[in-house]
């Protein structure tokens, strides 16, 4: 861990990969896409806690996500000063990622965007469907919170899905800094898309969004496409707004190939 408004835990050596965890969880919630690199040695996985978020102190100002991205920003800086990287983001740290990719430009080697915030509110274009299994006794015995938040970021209502929820979803829920997330709920979206300020990026990318996504859609992350001329996209379907949870290896094999197109990491 470092000390910084960012704190983050780390696995291998080599080139950077900076992996950075969506709203009011933690980075655990990415954990579940280790096993790709089991076999890629050379990556140095750098798993954030945004501020307010799991180990990370809150920022001492008023959390937004603009402050979000320039605390990322400055910690990228400190940390990994002109060495190249990649970056992974999920949800509201796939807009962050987005931000990331524009503002270090080239110094980015490419992006991984699992379900990324693109629009909010009444503008995203949510699916109609969002349950593709439902387990009605499980859900009678769970208390109504954790019901409610495992309804909207799983598909399928599943006793599997309620133990890999409690194991990566869970327990970032249950760190963050309510205060701060209402700050940051309250400013959740960047001032303009990052993609706008920024030439194209011709790295390598992947997009991977789910149909029946409750929080993000998956319809507008689509537009994405435009500005990043080399991105593979995949739409999962049975699929809520983890996928590298519900679909670990799936979203591991995708991943596994995205890292492949990458430049060649340093061998450890």
């Amino acid at each position: 861990m470092t000390d910084s408004a960012i704190r983050h835990l780390e696995f291998g050596d080599g080139t950077p990969l900076v992996m950075i965890h969506g709203y009011t969880v933690d980075h655990r919630v990415l954990l579940p896409v280790e096993p790709a690199f089991a076999d890629r040695p050379g990556w140095r996985r750098l798993y954030l806690d945004l501020p307010g978020h799991g180990t990370s102190p809150r920022l001492p100002g008023t959390t937004s996500a603009a402050a979000l991205a320039d605390a990322v920003f400055d910690w990228i800086h400190t940390e990994l000063g002109e060495q190249p990287f990649a970056v992974l983001g999920q949800s509201f740290g796939g807009q962050l990622a987005r931000a990331v990719t524009a503002r270090f430009g080239a110094q980015v080697l490419g992006s991984a965007l699992l379900v990324p915030v693109v629009h909010w509110g009444p503008d995203r274009a949510l699916p109609g469907v969002t349950v593709a299994e439902r387990d009605d006794e499980l859900l009678d015995r769970l208390p109504p919170a954790d019901r409610e938040l495992f309804g909207l970021v799983m598909a399928r209502h599943t006793t599997r899905n309620w133990k890999l929820f409690e194991q990566y979803v869970r327990p970032g829920w249950r760190a963050h800094d309510p205060a701060a997330a209402a700050e940051l709920e309250a400013d959740f979206l960047l001032p303009h898309w990052p993609e706008h300020r920024a030439p194209a990026h011709h790295g390598r990318h992947l997009l991977v969004t789910t149909r029946q996504d409750a929080l993000v859609g998956w319809r507008d992350q689509l537009a994405l496409l435009d500005h990043y001329p080399r991105m593979a996209a995949t739409v999962l379907d049975g699929v809520g707004h983890n996928p590298q949870v519900e679909c670990a290896e799936t979203v591991q094999g995708l991943i596994g190939a995205w890292l492949d197109e990458l430049p060649r990491p340093a061998r450890q």
